[in-house]
């Protein structure tokens, strides 16, 4: 039985997460601000997540714009625990990943653009 477009958004996460250990978490968002997939901890909210991680692609597409510094890759916002990185799937989505302190950042954005490519299609 063929897997709802859904399911494979899903799978596609947790084996994101699965090829690297540093990431906690993961959500494609629309740019709108609205769910499509997560694999995010119980304890935080999906909703609030969704229109932040949408509106900071979108701050930060405009800020590469307006100071010449081409397309947008990624954004990505680092904490006192963690890291919260943000890639653009196409014109319509975006991947948010939340990563660990100590994450090999270097090996996140590789996954990440391959998991990008893969998601392309499904969006």
């Amino acid at each position: 039985m063929a897997k709802s477009r859904n399911e494979q958004l899903v799978e596609r996460l947790r084996d994101l997460q699965v090829s690297s250990p540093d990431i906690e978490a993961a959500a494609i968002v629309s740019v709108d601000g609205l769910s499509i997939a997560s694999s995010l901890p119980g304890n935080v909210e999906e909703d609030r997540v969704s229109a932040m991680s949408a509106a900071m692609l979108s701050l930060g597409e405009r800020i590469a714009g307006e100071l010449g510094r081409g397309h947008l890759e990624q954004v990505y916002v680092k904490g006192q625990n963690g890291y919260v990185i943000l890639s653009a799937i196409g014109e319509e989505a975006v991947l948010t990943v939340m990563a660990r302190q100590q994450a090999k950042l270097g090996l996140i954005f590789l996954d990440m653009s391959r998991a990008v490519k893969e998601l392309e299609k499904l969006v």
